[in-house]
């Protein structure tokens, strides 16, 4: 499919200037997406939670350009400090849409973004900072022209534009659950854009919670870019496409029945086979930390002993993501304060849970500066 269209430029003289403001969440996946190929195309099929509290607020204001130009003028600004790195990297993200948008290179464009958790240390920042601004692009587009045929169509372009900068960015246009890529019998899906699967769950995992252990707070060293990329010569990557495909599959029966114990057996595996992938990539890496693994040996004590169903997953980073029914909260958040905090950096983590997807806000206009 294609969403290219050089009708879409406007009139300079008839634009006024203005600002749209999305907050938009990051999200977890619990079948990993790891090796891509094409236009930012995944190998294998994922499945993902939607987060609710670790999210990017990001304000698109934009302006008829004064002066023509072939590309686009942007900048932008992170936690209010202009940071040409990220500009660079948007105006890249931003010129590749001109095919679909061509009025972008007719509009000066400054964009105010902020996380509420650290860059870079694998909470999926790139999910929530792209799929933000997509959001903020589609209504854009139907500010500056017309209205798109209904919601679906909004959340379905704007997972697809969100694609194009991050892959896992697709997933996060959707509240409570998503799946990206292609999967026997389930129609709608598609590779090239995610599908919302969250009436599908059972309701015990409608309110799961995820407390992420923030092991580290540095930038990672590797880049999840440069992970996917060193997917294309690893020996254990055909077999891998394989798996993800058919855990899907099982995931999603899993959410649909609600077993919270194949639930955990499977997002573990996930997050270890993700990393395992990462230790037998040539060049190797690891990324994460001794804390990383006194957590997860910690955590598989207090359930032998409790029986709580609560399992951990891993990002593409050292932190540790608790997955949890609502019903065990109590016992586990105590759990958390008493045994895991000391392994964390500053004792700090974040009490996240799986959210309602993407909000558009009322714009700020004190960050238009």
């Amino acid at each position: 499919m294609t969403y290219d269209n050089p009708a879409l430029t406007i009139v300079s003289d008839e634009v006024k200037d203005g600002s749209i403001r999305w907050r938009s969440p990051s999200n977890i996946a619990l079948v990993k997406y790891w090796g891509k190929h094409g236009d930012q195309l995944p190998q294998n099929a994922s499945v993902s939670f939607t987060l609710d509290g670790a999210a990017t607020d990001t304000t698109l204001h934009y302006a008829a350009r004064r002066s023509a130009g072939e590309g686009v003028e942007v900048e932008l600004f992170f936690h209010g400090e202009s940071k040409p790195d990220f500009t660079t990297r948007t105006k890249g993200f931003l010129e590749r849409l001109l095919p679909i948008y061509p009025f972008l290179r007719q509009l000066s464009l400054r964009i105010d973004t902020t996380n509420s958790f650290p860059h870079s240390a694998g909470i999926a920042s790139s999910a929530s900072g792209m799929s933000a601004l997509a959001l903020c692009l589609v209504s854009l587009e139907e500010r500056l022209f017309a209205p798109l045929t209904d919601r679906s169509e909004f959340n379905r372009k704007a997972s697809y534009l969100s694609r194009l900068g991050s892959g896992s960015a697709c997933r996060s246009v959707y509240g409570t659950a998503a799946v990206w890529g292609r999967v026997p019998d389930l129609g709608e899906s598609s590779d090239e854009y995610a599908v919302p699967v969250g009436d599908r769950l059972h309701p015990v995992f409608q309110s799961y919670h995820d407390d992420i252990l923030l092991i580290s707070r540095t930038e990672k060293a590797v880049s999840s870019r440069a992970g996917h990329g060193l997917m294309e010569h690893n020996p254990y990557a055909p077999t891998r496409y394989a798996q993800a495909n058919r855990r899907v599959v099982t995931m999603l029966d899993v959410l649909r029945t609600g077993d919270t114990e194949r639930f955990g057996e499977l997002v573990e595996s996930e997050a270890l086979t993700l990393h395992a992938l990462m230790m037998s990539s040539h060049p190797y890496y690891t990324l994460i930390e001794p804390n990383t693994l006194h957590v997860i040996n910690t955590l598989q004590q207090f359930r032998r002993e409790t029986g709580h169903p609560v399992h951990f997953t891993l990002d593409a980073g050292p932190n540790v993501h608790l997955l949890y029914p609502d019903v065990v909260a109590d016992p586990v958040k105590k759990f958390i304060r008493e045994h895991l905090l000391h392994y964390c950096e500053d004792k700090m983590y974040l009490a996240d849970r799986i959210g309602r997807g993407p909000e558009e806000l009322a714009v700020n206009e004190t960050t238009n500066a």
